[in-house]
């Protein structure tokens, strides 16, 4: 049993998955820190200084008001956190497109084999053909 799970985990389609899940984890938190650092705060800008992460809805009631996101989430406050799922949104369309990007790159590195040649018939059916063409005649 052992040496079957052995085999089972070796597999190359196995390691390779496993690779790809480590690497889109990394690159996961590299397209993160790429939205919440870089482009959000130049979308802040232009937008007048909004921070999406920051928007959301109070769901608890009028009475209670909080500055924050944060300062809602600590009081126990119900809200909706559009904001964040904005957010999630940009980080989905970069991903989506930085593997567009990728996928696009490598089907050009990939050299198309050039269509092979016709085989030629069969020598039966080449003497068939003939016999019918002098038959025609």
């Amino acid at each position: 049993m052992l040496k079957e799970f052995r085999d089972f985990a070796m597999r190359g389609n196995l390691v390779d998955m496993a690779v790809g899940i480590i690497m889109g984890v990394a690159f996961g938190g590299l397209v993160n820190s790429m939205v919440n650092d870089i482009i959000m705060p130049i979308v802040g800008k232009v937008t007048g200084g909004v921070d999406f992460s920051n928007l959301f809805i109070n769901l608890s009631g009028p009475q209670d008001q909080f500055a924050s996101l944060k300062a809602a989430k600590d009081a126990g406050a119900a809200t909706v956190n559009y904001g964040l799922f904005i957010n999630l949104i940009i980080n989905f369309i970069i991903v989506a497109f930085v593997m567009f990007m990728l996928i696009k790159g490598m089907n050009k590195m990939k050299k198309e084999a050039p269509a092979p040649a016709p085989a030629a018939p069969p020598r039966s059916e080449v003497l068939l053909a003939e016999i019918r063409d002098l038959l025609r005649k």
